[in-house]
């Protein structure tokens, strides 16, 4: 079952932020849906303030997992912790960004996209792991996972975890694909409020800013031929049946 269109509370409006998006309401394969109001992915909520603070204060977060490179938690800082009580968790899938690693503008998205997508699977094996035994604990909802931009590190976490829960390949690569237009304002933001960073987005390939939903459709289906499944996969990294079936049911409608 796929869903023909996003409820109006999916995307969450902020001024600063443009990828924050409630991961509730896709179908399962028993026939549950994921809760709303429960698992968020995100953009750089490190940038988060005033009015921006108190709409995240007011999603009632208690967990925030941030995937970015201890570079980019160092330079541009972490989530404001005090502003909210929430408990924070650095864990970069990957230890340095992508600046340099493509020089052709011309390079295929879904090729590249793929590559690098399989990179953080092996690389960000233990970050991975350790986000899904939080996740697997009902005391840590309800939880916010950035990166920088929401697509990359936080787009393989969502597919990771929507996954094992059940969701389908069209709705995962079709969630993945929301980022798409949030690249464009985050950009356009990056332009007027922090043009330092403007050439460290627009020097880059396409292909870094690019969210086809048919790359996140050739991820899981390269997980699949390598591990047999997305549960085998989090096996093999030291993630327990227990965990999967806790985290089930945590965003899972009962």
């Amino acid at each position: 079952m796929t869903l023909q269109a996003d409820p109006p509370t999916r995307h969450l409006p902020f001024d600063t932020l443009f990828n924050v998006r409630d991961l509730g309401g896709y179908p399962a394969h028993d026939g549950r849906l994921t809760r709303w109001q429960t698992l968020y992915r995100a953009d750089g909520i490190n940038r988060a303030r005033g009015d921006d603070l108190d709409r995240l204060a007011a999603l009632g977060l208690r967990t925030v997992l941030d995937l970015r490179t201890p570079g980019e938690l160092e330079q541009r800082g972490q989530f404001q912790v005090d502003a909210t009580d929430v408990a924070y968790h650095h864990l970069p899938v990957i230890q340095e960004t992508w600046e340099g690693w493509a020089t052709d503008r011309e390079v295929d998205p879904v090729t590249f996209l793929v590559s690098r997508y399989l990179e953080m699977l092996d690389e960000g094996a233990s970050a991975l792991a350790a986000a899904l035994g939080l996740l697997a604990d009902p005391a840590s909802y309800p939880v916010m996972f950035h990166c920088a931009a929401g697509k990359d590190r936080t787009g393989v976490l969502a597919a990771v975890t929507l996954s094992l829960v059940g969701v389908a390949d069209d709705d995962i690569a079709r969630d993945y694909g929301l980022s798409a237009p949030a690249m464009v304002a985050l950009v356009d933001w990056v332009r007027i409020n922090a043009p330092e960073w403007l050439d460290t987005m627009t020097d880059q390939p396409p292909a870094f800013l690019a969210a086809p939903p048919q790359a996140m459709q050739e991820l899981l289906r390269a997980v699949r031929a390598k591990h047999g499944s997305m549960a085998r996969y989090v096996a093999a990294i030291g993630v327990t049946p227990a965990t999967v079936n806790a985290l089930r049911e945590n965003i899972l409608e009962s």
